[in-house]
């Protein structure tokens, strides 16, 4: 089972100092955080403010190329995590033909909001990602996930949603 989320927010990690995309469901009661390096996060940055690039970013060019072949991007769902590490699949449609592609999830998520489609994080996702590992070992998963689960729009800083 999959489930629908949103990118809800864009920030640092406050231990690590690495970019986290915040995904929420509409009912606020399920979060992942996904760590990202800093070229993804510029590139879903740039998307969420809105502010084009001078030349097309690697996930424009992307954008540029799926809609100049009439393929439609229909969804993005971060599918797996494996060893800690987070798997996703593009999935895009030409001529009624289903394709799924492997890819990042920041690179997914990118796309994503480039094509204005939906994503989705698989339900075992949900249940078996440790929040928090990488945020401090003096915070529980838990203390992180209480936190996470009630950040409010002035806790995602300039990136919100």
């Amino acid at each position: 089972m999959e489930v629908e989320m949103k990118i809800r927010g864009l920030m640092l990690d406050p231990v690590t100092n690495l970019p986290i995309v915040i995904l929420r469901n509409d009912d606020g009661n399920r979060v992942l955080p996904i760590w990202v390096g800093a070229y993804e996060a510029n590139a879903i940055a740039l998307e969420i403010e809105k502010v084009a690039a001078p030349r097309p970013m690697t996930h424009d060019l992307i954008r540029n190329v799926l809609v100049g072949t009439d393929v439609m991007v229909r969804k993005v769902v971060v599918s797996e995590l494996k060893d800690d590490t987070f798997y996703a699949v593009i999935w895009m449609e030409k001529n009624g033909e289903l394709i799924s592609v492997d890819s990042r999830p920041s690179d997914a998520l990118a796309l994503a909001l480039r094509m204005d489609c939906p994503i989705y994080v698989d339900d075992e996702v949900l249940r078996t990602s440790k929040v928090g590992q990488a945020f401090s070992d003096k915070a529980s998963s838990e203390e992180l996930r209480r936190w996470l689960e009630n950040l409010n729009d002035e806790d995602l800083g300039q990136y919100k949603m």
